[in-house]
Order: C-alpha cells, then structure tokens, then sequence
C-alpha cells in the first residue's frame, strides 16, 4: 500500500504562517503536520509516499531531506501551476502512481490520531471516506450515507440544508482506493471530468459523479470519537492545538479560552454557570423566528435598554444600568471606586482584579467550606476602614447564602457607618426561596441609596451568549457615571429583543427555576456518594468541594479532561485556596449530571 499526500496549496488564510511554507509545515504544538504524518504513516507500513509540491516546494523538500530514508520511500511530484489550479489537478499529477498499488489518499493540512489510519488500513473494504458527523465548525465535501455505510448523496454548499444537518457526515479528507478502483473506476472518470471542466476543481466531485451512477462503490466509514482537525486559518490552528494539546497542557489551553466550547461539541462544561432549564423552547424559537432582522438592525442605546430592563426587573428605568454581561460593569464600577472596598474570600476574581491589592481588605472566613454570616461581617469590618462592601449572595465559589432579613441588617448596619453596599446577586435565582430574594426592587433601593445591586442575566436566565447584565441603584450619580461609562452600543439586538419578549416568558422562567431546585437536590444526594469528596451545601447552581485522599483537585479536574471529556473547575488558581483541593461542580441537567457521576466513580 501506498499514500499520496496533496501539498500543492499556498494557504493564504494562515497569513503569516504560510508566508515563506506550505501549510503541512505549520507547527501544531511544536510538531510540524508533515512529520506528525510522515510518521503516522511510516508506523503502517507503508511502501512509498508521493507528495504533490507546488508552493514553496523546495523548502519542504529540502525540509524532510533525508530524515525518513529508514522508514519510508518519498517521491515527490511538483505541480508548477499550484496558483492557478486547485487539488484536482495535483491529484491528476500522480494519476500514473495512482493506479499503481492500493493508496491512501490525503491533504496535508490534516491533524489527526494515530488510530484513524488504523481502522482504515484493517477494514476489509477497498474503498473507503472516513467520515466524521457533521458538526457546525466544519467546512468542505459533506454526504450522506445508508445503513450498509454506502455513501448515497454528496451535497454541494447551495444543497446543504442545516434543518437536515443531523443526517450529514463530513468527509475528512482521507480515502482508500483499491488498485483497481483507481485503475478502472478513478482515473477514467478523472480524466473526463479534467477535460470537460477544467483543473480549477476538486477531486472530490469525481467521487460524486462516481457515487450518483453506483452508490456502493466507495463505502463510508465514521470515525465515532476519535479526533481530527482541518487546519485552514489561525483560529483552526488554535483549535487543533487545544485538541490535540499534550496531557499536561490541555487543561491549560481549555482554561485561558474562557469560554467559546461550542468549539468542542464533545466537551461537558461544568467548569461555567448558567440556568440548564431557561430558556424554554417556545422563548429559543420566538428569538429564532427574528434571527434575520436582529442580525441586520443596529440596536438601541442606553435610554431604551433602561427603559427595557426596568421593565424585565420591574423598578424605575433611571435606576438600572444595563451592561454587555456583568463583567462590563463590574470594570466599570470598580474603576470609579477610588477607595477601599472590603471583599470577602475565595470570591469571583474579577472583582479583586480590577483593583490594587492595597485598596482590598479582604475577610477570609476560618472553617473548611468557607462559610459566613452577616454577623460574620459586621465583626470583621466593624473596626476596619472601608467605603464599601461586596458581599456576593450566593457566593462563588463556595455558595454560602445570606438570607434576606439578614442581608437587611447587613444593609443597615453599612447606611449607618457610610459605607456603600454592593450585592451581586448573579445567583440569588437559584436559591430555596428564589421569587422573594432578590433586592431589586424600586421600595428597597428608595429606601438604601447607599446600596448597589447587580445581576447576571447570564448565568441565572442561561443566556450567557447573549452578554447581558445590570446593575440597579438610586445612587443618580454613580448610576449616570456607568450609564456614560460604557459604550453607546453596548448589547446586540439579540441581548435587546431577549429583554423585550421576558416577560411572556415569565412563568416559564419560574418554572425552571423550581426545576432546579429539585434537580440540585438529586445531584448533591449523587455527589455525596463519592466517598473522597465532600460535598458544601449551596443555593446556587453549583456545588463547592473538597477533594479528600488518594486524589487533589488538579489530578482530578485533569484526568476528568483527558478521560471523560468534562471540565470542572479547580479552585487551586482561586485566592486563598492554592494547594487546599477544592474543586467547583456546575449542576446541570439530569442526563449530564449522571454522566459526571458516572466518571467520578470510575475514577
């Protein structure tokens, strides 16, 4: 058996990686695609390798040099037009080797796990695609297939249709052609095709023609799990460096992404927070129905967002702000707070980072789950010089809750000795008694001008796409400052439509939110069954934990990663708990919650 590898192209959507060398010279975490082939394919024993160049040909080829002489025999065959045509003229190139022996087939800007060569070379069938499901990110020949694996449809891009998205595959660019299938089937219809319509095409169109005239020719064989990638641009480049980052490194890469893991469709995100049960499905399809117009109109301003999130929270407009996710306007507020603001600890680091550790006194509570009450605080800060307070309510990431009558006294305690009360309740929604908790109320704010509420429409409505968030005060001047504070533009059209249908969706929304109060419940019942871990009671939609012997909460987050494909997260990067073996576990819906359960007993 033989491979033929097409590396004619110039890769010009890689910029300045592909500026002096063809894509199959890009380093994916320190390893060229050329070598990671070449010696994927000299572990299969392959007889030769026929390496189409075209674009700075020389470079690869003086490039591989001699290195692979014990392994493998490398030809190569230069394609002097590589500019002008595309691969099916590079193919048609190497049309003599092609018929010459069995072949594998593939483009050069592919990653991929040693087992996919595997599973092609051992499968009895002579002419195979591997296929992948088909999976939004992927771009290029797509098809379907019967239940005996015969590929029945190649579809064009002006054929695709996402309503059936669920019944395609994507070929992955990897073939096996038979001798005789290349001889008397391939080539021939090759020839034609080139001829009839020029060399500026694809050689999968040949396969198409062949498959449209006998279904049964080339069969399709899916790869299940196993990991690829197509590397055309950077951001394919970042991506295949995370997938296939090394089991030390991959939890990092995931880690410094914060976010974007609808990348990695096969990932089970417990590391962020976000409503399972919300939206409904009648509130996704009433947004969908408007995709069209919200993506081509520009949004409103500030005025009108006010005025719309007064009506989401029920209180007056001039006393919410609305912010592009909580995070904007928590830069925004810790920016003009020139003063010393006491925190509580472990906390949402996004606070603390935005100021000076100088202007941070911070209340550390001394019990193993990180638990503290209102009296806690007024001790604490009873002697200390502050102007104002945070108090996160559920906290994150240990999920202790203040009720609210003591919050109240909280809140009267700091009117008296003028210090300014910040409550983010980004989670108070997920508490026992969620319809009355929240602070957001035009009474409660008339009555505390001094106290300042924010929210996360992100995580408690499960919408953090959207980035949406607010803050409510009848402080007017700290409320006008972030209200100027932040650009004119600051959420979609998306975010703004979202706020203006809500409350249609209202009961749907409480009634999520009793769902999940019952499904947290189920969940911590299951947690506490893992004998290593335990288990801090929460009214937020996660769970904080500590990881007891044999295990620490780095080797369990990691080999979640590396063996389940779930993420979790590790509280070791948290203040004040480094090297304790504390993790942090989202609560999601029953079937994915089963599945974490499923893998921490494995392990």
């Amino acid at each position: 058996m033989q491979a033929i590898i097409l590396a004619a192209g110039m890769g010009r959507r890689l910029g300045e990686h592909t500026k002096n060398n063809t894509k199959c010279m890009l380093p994916i975490n320190g390893v060229r695609l050329i070598d990671r082939t070449l010696t994927q394919l000299s572990q299969i024993h392959i007889n030769r390798v026929v390496i189409v160049v075209g674009y700075q040909a020389q470079n690869l080829i003086n490039y591989i040099g001699h290195r692979y002489d014990n392994q493998l025999k490398i030809e190569y065959v230069e394609n002097p037009i590589y500019d002008k045509t595309n691969n099916i003229y590079s193919l048609a190139l190497v049309k003599e080797q092609l018929v010459q022996d069995d072949t594998i087939l593939l483009e050069s800007d592919l990653i991929y796990e040693d087992s996919i060569f595997d599973m092609i070379v051992k499968n009895p069938a002579k002419n195979i695609a591997l296929v992948a499901k088909w999976e939004t990110w992927m771009d290029g020949t797509v098809v379907k297939i019967d239940e005996d694996y015969n590929i029945t449809e190649f579809i064009g891009k002006k054929a695709f249709q996402y309503e059936n998205s669920d019944s395609y595959y994507k070929t992955i660019n990897i073939y096996k052609f038979s001798k005789d299938f290349s001889k008397q089937k391939y080539v021939p219809f090759l020839n034609a095709y080139c001829k009839a319509l020029g060399n500026n095409e694809y050689y999968e169109q040949v396969l198409r023609i062949i498959t449209f005239l006998n279904s049964t020719d080339v069969k399709a064989l899916p790869i299940g799990d196993r990991k690829w990638y197509e590397i055309d641009d950077i951001q394919d480049k970042d991506i295949a460096e995370t997938i296939f980052a090394d089991d030390d490194d991959l939890l990092q890469k995931f880690n410094k992404r914060y976010g974007g893991y609808w990348r990695f469709p096969k990932l089970l995100d417990f590391c962020y927070l976000v409503n399972p049960f919300f939206p409904s499905q009648r509130m996704k399809d009433e947004m969908r129905a408007n995709f069209e117009i919200l993506l081509t109109e520009y949004p409103s301003g500030m005025h009108v967002n006010s005025l719309l999130a007064g009506k989401y929270f029920g209180v007056s407009p001039q006393n919410i702000v609305v912010g592009n996710g909580a995070a904007e306007l928590i830069k925004s507020i810790m920016g003009k707070l020139n003063e010393k603001i006491g925190i509580i600890c472990p906390t949402f680091e996004e606070y603390p980072n935005r100021r000076d550790t100088k202007d941070i006194v911070f209340f550390i509570p001394e019990n193993e789950a990180y638990t503290y009450t209102a009296d806690d605080l007024m001790n604490f800060f009873r002697n200390k010089n502050i102007q104002t307070l945070l108090l996160i309510n559920p906290d994150n990431p240990s999920g202790n809750f203040i009720e609210k009558k003591d919050v109240f006294r909280l809140v009267e305690w700091t009117e008296k000795r003028n210090i300014r009360l910040i409550v983010d309740e980004s989670f108070v929604d997920f508490s026992d008694n969620y319809a009355t908790n929240s602070l957001i109320d035009d009474t409660i704010l008339q009555k505390y001008k001094h106290l300042c509420v924010m929210k996360s429409i992100s995580k408690s409505y499960g919408v953090p796409g959207l980035r949406l968030g607010v803050l409510a005060s009848t402080d007017k001047e700290f409320v006008d400052f972030v209200k100027k504070d932040v650009s004119i533009w600051n959420i979609n059209s998306f975010a703004e439509f979202y706020m203006q249908i809500f409350n249609k969706y209202s009961e749907d929304y409480y009634q999520a939110c009793r769902k999940f109060i019952t499904e947290r419940k189920m969940f911590e019942k299951k947690l506490n069954t893992i004998p290593w871990l335990t288990v801090f009671p929460s009214q937020a939609n996660y769970f904080f934990c500590k990881v007891g012997t044999p295990h620490t909460s780095t080797e369990l987050t990691r080999r979640l990663l590396l063996e389940h494909n779930i993420l979790i997260k590790d509280c070791n990067n948290k203040k004040n708990l480094s090297g304790k073996n504390y993790i942090r576990i989202a609560i999601r819906n029953r079937e994915d919650n089963e599945k974490l359960i499923g893998a921490l007993k494995t392990i």
